[in-house]
């Protein structure tokens, strides 16, 4: 933003916590020409608010770099004509308990989001704000479950990718393609493509990594309150050292994975012989 000179020497008879606010904690685009008169400013308070402009400036670039690079796979289908694209991930393979729930997130062509990244590598709190702002933004949100029983019954790489079709046939615009973290949905008439470590490569799988995510320890929030005792609400059931003193002591509750070698384990059941990653084909 250009400004008359006259504007800027205005601006610099502020009292320097004035021009902090506004420019630095507030996150107002600074006018041009501004940081460069701070810079050379003879308050000291003046030039350290320059300096720390310009490190937001270098973070601003590097961050619209990496998000433009997060977009490459859904910029290219775009080019191709394809209109809605879908990003589908899953959350809750690891845990000892509880379902495994997808997310399906169909972004707005061209999103960017600041932060928006492979939901492992956020905090909580980003998380969750980041979900309150993706299912505000995306032209069709929706998330997949598969339960306990149905992860036994299937294994959990079967029972995942219920979880994604569930997820795709609960958007309310279906897409033309979908982009799925490290496979393929099968039953899914859309084209599609999986992308290896795709949750850190495509923005609508990296939305979709948090929707899950962010649902799923909800959901184990909630069983915490039916099932105290295990510390699911901290740990989400995901085999923790309290997480296995809890079941050595309280043995395993109805929402525990019976098909998991601990949980096996303190119920004092033999080990399953059957894999819980078993790649074959079989009826979802």
């Amino acid at each position: 933003m250009q400004i008359p000179m006259s504007q800027i020497e205005e601006l610099l008879q502020q009292p320097v916590w004035r021009l902090k606010a506004r420019y630095f904690n507030e996150r107002e685009r600074a006018p041009r020409g501004l940081i460069e008169a701070l810079e050379t400013d003879s308050r000291v308070r003046a030039r350290e608010l320059a300096a720390r402009l310009r490190a937001r400036e270098r973070e601003n670039r590097v961050e619209g770099q990496r998000l433009r690079r997060l977009l490459k796979y859904e910029s290219e289908l775009w080019q191709q004509g394809f209109a809605l694209i879908a990003g589908v991930d899953e959350a809750g393979v690891g845990p000892l308990a509880g379902p495994v729930v997808a997310g399906a997130v169909v972004l707005p062509r061209d999103y960017k989001l600041r932060e928006l990244d492979d939901s492992k590598k956020l905090g909580e709190a980003t998380r969750e704000q980041l979900a309150r702002q993706i299912k505000s933004d995306a032209v069709a949100w929706a998330v997949g479950v598969a339960g306990v029983e149905e992860i036994d019954d299937l294994n959990i790489f079967h029972a995942g990718l219920l979880a994604m079709r569930r997820a795709v046939e609960g958007l309310k615009a279906q897409p033309d393609f979908i982009l799925v973290d490290a496979r393929t949905i099968p039953g899914c008439p859309t084209p599609q493509r999986g992308i290896v470590r795709g949750d850190s490569l495509s923005a609508s799988i990296a939305a979709a990594s948090v929707i899950a995510k962010t649902t799923r320890d909800g959901m184990m929030i909630e069983l915490d309150r039916e099932y105290p005792g295990y510390g699911l609400a901290a740990h989400k059931g995901y085999p923790t050292p309290r997480h296995f003193e809890a079941l050595r002591e309280l043995g395993a509750s109805p929402i525990h994975r019976r098909s998991y070698r601990p949980v096996r384990e303190a119920m004092g059941l033999e080990p399953s012989q059957k894999s819980l990653f078993e790649t074959e084909p079989r009826p979802v």
